[in-house]
């Protein structure tokens, strides 16, 4: 048991290792189905030949000439391991094109793994982020002998990872595209070093630069093919994103499914929609969401309890250790996780109507004036939190509120324990004196004397000409629908609703012209108008559910 294995068990609680002496075989040769040679090495306890196999897949990290840690703690817990580098990463043969044969390779493996002397007839697959979309990918029609699937935050498709409603989410695109191609391809730690320490401020000159279609060499040294389609493929049916999405084979996987994802992460909307998908289906799949920002250490840390608990349990026979409730989700502001039989549960749509003065309101007022601000993307609304890798999950957003481009509607103190759990929807009556302009709601839970105000979930559209119908004075009636969450908001506290027209670099910002993305540089700002009155019901909708 080595120094690094020991000290990844005990900062992700594991349980005690059940074998020390473990063998390693390096460099082993996988063949694909058109002759690319795939690398993977295997790590397994002495005389584990009999043992279950878990299979990961990895485009990111080396194998290495010695066993990964993680590869350590899962066999020094029972297993043998196959840790593979995904075609064009490390050795491994073709070229990598990002998503695009985690299918065809990933059941090619399995099939290498059945012919295997140490073959023991159960496998099940680690991993999140694309470990685990490349467990999705394989899973329908997949061999009987794969019996345990754990995808943490990650999901069977991809477009809402780098866009969402067609809006390109900037820095996760930026933040993905440097770690892959410039921090995970250092051979010397030192230099991968580095270019961690060199993140921060690349990333945020990209961010920043126009026209957007050149961030791709500000930060990484060079053009794109990836970067360039991300930009230029805006629909979720276009065919750059159609041949890496498998959501419409989810129903399909045979093997147990545990889905592991936080409240802050990017991927939480397409996990839940299959994770809906297995359970309309009539599987019987299981779902665990935290309070986690995505591959943070406390979301692993969860991960890797659960996938054991998972693999015993459908590997080993040992069932009587899983929890009845095939849900469990953490419910923030009250700090408690909730055991459920299903997502979402029950739950009574709540409205509260917004007002002038910055009010949320039980009933819509009868006449009110309309709130206003000036957007201007030349210095567009900042991001702060929410689902983004660095610096996301919840935050103080009161310096944000207080700037000019941001409308603030805040409810009376609550009196009791209010609880949501599911979608939240915003809907509001607009005006905006450009065609092209973004509207971006946040809900957030306000500490009592306004201390702190926590963004819970948020969502933005995008309107540009003909995508919604403008009445006779220009006024539009738009919905925005929220990330799902589960959220107590205590007696004291207040719910808060954030209008505003950016969230930048969490989105790319609208530059108010319509120019495409990849050539855009002029800008013009956008007066907006938010209207709440009775004839222009603007409200914030909360699942209320009941709980004991």
């Amino acid at each position: 048991m080595s120094f690094m294995s020991r000290l990844m068990s005990l900062i992700l609680a594991l349980p005690p290792a059940t074998h020390r002496k473990l063998e390693f075989q390096p460099d082993l040769q996988i063949p694909m189905r058109d002759g690319a040679i795939l690398l993977a090495n295997r790590i397994a306890p002495v005389g584990g030949e009999s043992l279950p196999i878990i299979l990961v897949r990895d485009p990111y990290s080396s194998r290495g000439k010695t066993p990964d840690f993680i590869s350590q703690v899962i066999a020094e817990r029972g297993y043998q391991v196959i840790y593979q580098n995904c075609r064009g990463r490390w050795g491994s043969g073709g070229d990598f094109e990002p998503f695009r044969n985690e299918r065809e390779d990933g059941l090619a493996t399995l099939q290498w793994i059945s012919e295997q002397p140490w073959f023991s007839g159960s496998v099940g697959m680690y991993g999140l982020s694309y470990w685990g979309y490349a467990q999705l990918a394989l899973g329908a029609g997949a061999p009987p002998f794969l019996k345990a699937l754990v995808p943490q935050m990650s999901a069977s498709r991809i477009y809402n990872v780098f866009r969402s409603g067609g809006v390109v989410r900037l820095y996760t695109l930026l933040s993905w595209m440097y770690s892959t191609f410039v921090t995970n391809t250092k051979e010397s730690p030192k230099d991968a070093q580095i270019a961690r320490k060199q993140q921060a401020s690349v990333l945020e000159a990209a961010c920043s630069h126009l026209p957007v279609g050149e961030s791709d060499q500000v930060s990484i040294g060079g053009k794109l093919a990836f970067y360039q389609d991300v930009l230029s493929s805006d629909k979720p049916n276009d065919a750059f994103w159609a041949n890496s999405d498998y959501s419409a084979l989810v129903k399909d996987i045979e093997a147990p499914v545990h889905f592991v994802d936080g409240w802050y992460d990017f991927f939480l909307a397409d996990q839940l929609n299959d994770y809906d998908a297995l359970k309309d289906a009539g599987k019987n799949p299981y779902l665990t969401i935290g309070p986690w920002t995505h591959a943070e250490i406390n979301g692993m840390k969860a991960g890797f309890h659960e996938s054991f608990l998972w693999y015993d349990a459908y590997l080993k026979g040992k069932q009587d250790a899983l929890r009845q409730s095939p849900v469990r989700v953490f419910v923030m502001g009250i700090q408690r996780w909730v055991d459920l039989p299903s997502w979402p549960p029950d739950s009574t749509a709540s409205s509260l109507f917004l007002a002038s003065g910055g009010a949320l309101a039980r009933k819509s007022k009868a006449s009110t004036a309309s709130s206003c601000y000036r957007y201007d993307p030349a210095d567009p609304t900042p991001s702060v939190g929410g689902a983004i890798i660095e610096g996301g999950g919840a935050k103080d957003n009161r310096k944000v509120e207080a700037r000019k481009d941001v409308l603030v509607f805040t409810s009376a103190p609550v009196n009791e324990y209010t609880t949501i759990m599911g979608s939240v929807t915003v809907t509001l009556f607009v005006r905006s004196s450009n065609e092209h302009t973004d509207f971006f709601a946040r809900l957030c839970d306000v500490a009592p004397d306004h201390k702190k105000s926590l963004n819970v979930c948020d969502g933005l559209i995008r309107l540009a000409p003909g995508s919604t119908q403008a009445d006779e004075d220009g006024v539009r009636r738009i919905t925005i629908t929220l990330e799902s969450t589960a959220h107590c908001f205590l007696p004291g506290h207040s719910i808060r609703l954030q209008v505003s027209s950016g969230a930048h670099p969490l989105y790319a910002r609208n530059l108010g012209t319509g120019e495409p993305i990849l050539t855009g540089v002029a800008m013009q700002t956008a007066d907006q108008e938010v209207f709440h009155d009775v004839d222009h019901p603007s409200s914030l909708v909360l699942p209320v559910v009941t709980q004991s």
